[in-house]
């Protein structure tokens, strides 16, 4: 009997010291996203995802950047920042950033009409607002403004993926008109874009100069020359001329990312200038024999992208990779319900490939 009551209290004890133990870590959770000090320093070059290393008058602070820290003020982490912190304590042991703020650059430069969209991994060589961008094609350097539209980058840290919108600005120096996180192993189709493919854009020396730059999705109802864009502000609708570059991203189907760069018209109309999507990097082998092409009309349908085309035709849905394009005549862009006719052939890949197409 003895041993059971002394069984019992122990037990009890045990209760009592789990409780306590739980109200301390719920208290110390709760309390974590308190600020208890702010602080000035200039960001160092070993700043990373999840963690500020900040040169401050008292030393080198390393300070954990969690899920909900406010960013909203200053997504670009990059060395040379000069930056103010506002902190709380962790359980952890780390001071926590609780909201991160800088000075903005108002600096304006001009930018030239074209502009183009690249893929890559920023590099701890960035500093200040130069971003070193490490592309498939080399290392690109690409000028940070304070009106690069950051709405779909969660936070800009080295050694992370992005894709940026970027133009020549009259500082020599490319500028990044938009920047978005980057998730798969994409690049901008870049070797398509030469002005023999065609939808390229009919008067090119009359391009007007983009004024801004959203990223968004492909929404229905979108036309030939009216495209609807779903963006983190709502729904966009940006009128699509014979002047706009669409070489890069010409399947204009509901879900489809795109990068929009575009300026307001007269006509109260945003209007776009260029048009880019993404693709897969594609190592098929084509087999470019005439004897292995051939010939077939359908209708583009639901869920195509700029990798996979797919095609309603009499005999059923086709897939057909987007690698392989040379030429597509009679329109700015691929639409659900277009009726085409494509010149196709076969890759190493298994896969049937566009050549030509023609609306």
């Amino acid at each position: 009997m003895k041993a059971k009551v002394g069984l019992k209290k122990a037990a009890a004890a045990l209760g009592l010291v789990l409780g306590l133990a739980l109200c301390f870590r719920v208290q110390i959770t709760a309390q974590a996203a308190e600020v208890v000090a702010t602080v000035n320093g200039t960001i160092l070059a070993e700043t990373k995802t999840g963690m500020l290393y900040l040169s401050t008058s008292g030393g080198v602070m390393e300070i954990k950047i969690d899920g909900d820290t406010d960013v909203s003020e200053c997504k670009a982490l990059l060395a040379e920042r000069k930056i103010t912190v506002s902190l709380s304590h962790g359980s952890d042991g780390y001071m926590h950033a609780v909201k991160i703020t800088s000075e903005v650059n108002t600096g304006e430069v001009s930018l030239d009409q074209g502009s183009t969209a690249v893929y890559g991994t920023l590099s701890k060589q960035s500093k200040g607002d130069l971003l070193v961008f490490k592309t498939q094609q080399g290392t690109m350097e690409i000028r940070l403004d304070a009106s690069t539209d950051m709405t779909n980058c969660s936070i800009l840290v080295p050694e992370s993926n992005y894709t940026i919108l970027c133009s020549r600005g009259s500082d020599a120096y490319m500028h990044a008109l938009s920047i978005a996180d980057g998730n798969a192993k994409i690049s901008m189709p870049s070797l398509k874009a030469s002005s023999s493919l065609t939808p390229a854009p009919q008067n090119p020396s009359n391009m007007r100069v983009p004024t801004a730059a959203v990223v968004g999705t492909v929404a229905s109802g979108t036309r030939d020359d009216l495209l609807h864009l779903s963006t983190s502000g709502g729904e966009m609708e940006i009128v699509i001329d014979a002047d706009t570059d669409t070489r890069n991203g010409v399947v204009l189907v509901p879900g489809n990312l795109l990068v929009v760069s575009l300026y307001h018209g007269s006509d109260a109309y945003l209007h776009a200038v260029m048009v880019a999507g993404v693709k897969t990097v594609s190592n098929a082998v084509i087999d470019t024999t005439a004897e292995s092409q051939s010939t077939v009309s359908g209708t583009i349908a639901e869920k195509s992208t700029e990798d996979i085309l797919r095609l309603d035709t009499s005999a059923g849905t086709m897939e057909l990779k987007m690698d392989a394009v040379e030429r597509i005549a009679g329109c700015k862009a691929l639409t659900v319900g277009k009726r085409v006719t494509i010149i196709l052939t076969r890759g190493s890949d298994a896969y049937l490939h566009a050549i030509e197409i023609a609306a």
